[in-house]
């Protein structure tokens, strides 16, 4: 069920009926029915509107993909805490349908060119939304009705530095790393899920990039985060202040990251704060070219290579700036090869 068109009239009706009885609407209403762009995590968008002029959006999820099962605990409890996040109308398990608040087709993404002044206040306010977020921990969410996924641990660590070494570096850019720089390169990486993991886990999206922050007038909400879980609370400022799909000057990130530190109380130094921020951000964007290549050889999306060389651009600036020579050194020869590449095709 890839699109309305595409079942018989009966699944068509079907989905209509269910988003009227979940918004309290006559199953006799008018309702139009348009799919939207696909967002990934195996689920189908459609927005509803009524002939009055409501609008909700309508989710078709494919539960073998298991964090897709959690949104709608996850959404219920994340508004409990007052967190920023669609409001849910309705949710058919055995459907595997969700009936949510339509916020519109703005995002931060959409304000990648607009000027800083117009974007700063946005940004601030998602930081805001995100540290009320990370100010949950692991005491603080019922476990017996709202599951997340597996919390950030040097396996967890691992999988994402193995994920961006086979789907990046070799099936990317066709790097196969000898024997004693592969040993050192995976010491250096170790040492880093280790200082990770020092910092107190709390409640993170794990995808906090600006196509995951919907704008509505001049509030931010948060969306995509049924892969959330605990973990440093750096990685979430990492996806969203390193995101490789949006432009920032150097002083417009650190403004945005000093605003982070400043209003969450300090608590270490900011030269330590600093640091620490640049050593996560290098892990997420590591884990971010690994998914560009996982999505471009195994799902056939091209289109996210074009985010490869900010992405590269921002790990060299991330590994240098925590200290990370392996790391950076392979950085460098990936950016290498990749020139090489475009200059093949």
């Amino acid at each position: 069920m890839d699109r309305p068109s595409d079942g018989s009239r009966l699944e068509r009706e079907d989905l209509i009926r269910f988003a009227l009885e979940a918004l309290g609407l006559e199953r006799s209403a008018s309702v139009e029915v348009s799919a939207l762009d696909v967002r990934g995590s195996d689920r189908t968008f459609y927005r509803m509107r009524t002939r009055e002029g409501q609008t909700a959006v309508l989710v078709h999820y494919d539960p073998n993909r298991i964090e897709n099962t959690y949104y709608f605990e996850a959404a219920s409890f994340l508004r409990e805490k007052e967190i920023a996040v669609p409001r849910v109308f309705g949710h058919d398990k055995e459907r595997c349908l969700i009936v949510m608040e339509d916020l519109g087709d703005q995002d931060l993404w959409y304000f990648r060119k607009a000027p800083w002044e117009i974007r700063e206040p946005l940004y601030k306010k998602t930081l805001n939304v995100a540290q009320r977020l990370h100010r949950i921990r692991k005491d603080d969410v019922p476990s017996q009705r709202v599951r997340v996924m597996e919390a950030f641990g040097p396996s967890l660590y691992r999988w994402e530095r193995d994920y961006f070494k086979e789907y990046f570096v070799k099936s990317i850019c066709g790097i196969e790393l000898d024997v004693p720089f592969q040993q050192e390169l995976e010491q250096e990486l170790s040492d880093l899920a280790e200082k990770l993991c020092e910092r107190e886990g709390v409640l993170i999206h794990r995808d906090l990039q600006s196509q995951n922050v919907m704008v509505r007038g001049e509030e931010v909400f948060l969306i995509d985060f049924q892969g959330m879980r605990f973990g440093n609370p750096l990685y979430d400022l990492g996806s969203l202040l390193c995101d490789p799909y949006v432009e920032f000057s150097d002083s417009e990130r650190e403004e945005l990251l000093a605003f982070y530190y400043s209003s969450s109380g300090g608590g270490s130094s900011w030269l330590h704060f600093s640091k620490a921020f640049w050593e996560a951000s290098a892990q997420r964007l590591m884990q971010a070219l690994g998914a560009y290549g996982f999505l471009a050889k195994k799902k056939g999306l091209s289109a996210f290579l074009q985010y490869v060389p900010p992405g590269l651009s921002r790990l060299g600036q991330a590994s240098s700036a925590a200290s990370l020579s392996c790391l950076h050194a392979l950085c460098r020869r990936c950016q290498r090869r990749w020139e090489e590449l475009g200059k093949r095709r």
